[in-house]
């Protein structure tokens, strides 16, 4: 029998939707910094980003300002960029994340597949437990889909 999991199930968080939106709204709440401050981060967060080069080897800087008055600093590199289809950046301040996030074109709704790869199960557990990463994680991409239904209005 074949084991069908990946040898990195262990540091992985994977956050999948179908969203209420065509493929080109989606890459673009995606791609322009005007519009990824109005859904980025979890519930109560709000950021500000004073960089965004999307594309391969470009820096992403990106503040988070949590509810509480806590800033975290977010620094990224862009790895590959494939408009419309694919965007994969390395998150290289803490934790050091492998982010890869696919758009898959279903008529009138995109398939979003967002897949971040951490160093290690240690890591991954820490940042799960200490920041609520997967709840975090999923509250992004709600509030991502209803950004994008308040935009087709």
């Amino acid at each position: 029998m074949e084991n069908n999991k990946s040898n990195t199930h262990d540091r992985e968080l994977i956050v999948s939707r179908t969203l209420d939106a065509p493929v080109d709204l989606v890459w673009e709440a995606w791609s322009n910094p005007a519009h990824i401050c109005n859904w980025w981060g979890p519930e109560g967060f709000t950021c500000t980003i004073s960089k965004m080069d999307l594309q391969p080897g470009g820096d992403w800087l990106l503040v988070l300002h949590g509810p509480d008055g806590t800033d975290f600093d977010n620094v990224s590199v862009f790895r590959e960029v494939i408009p419309f289809k694919k965007i994969v950046y390395e998150h290289t301040s803490y934790p050091h994340i492998l982010a890869t996030i696919t758009f898959e074109e279903q008529g009138d709704k995109t398939y979003l597949h967002w897949h971040m790869l951490f160093d290690s199960n240690e890591e991954f557990i820490k940042v799960v437990k200490t920041y609520g990463a997967d709840k975090g994680q999923k509250e992004n991409v709600i509030k991502l889909n209803n950004y994008l239904l308040n935009l087709k209005r």
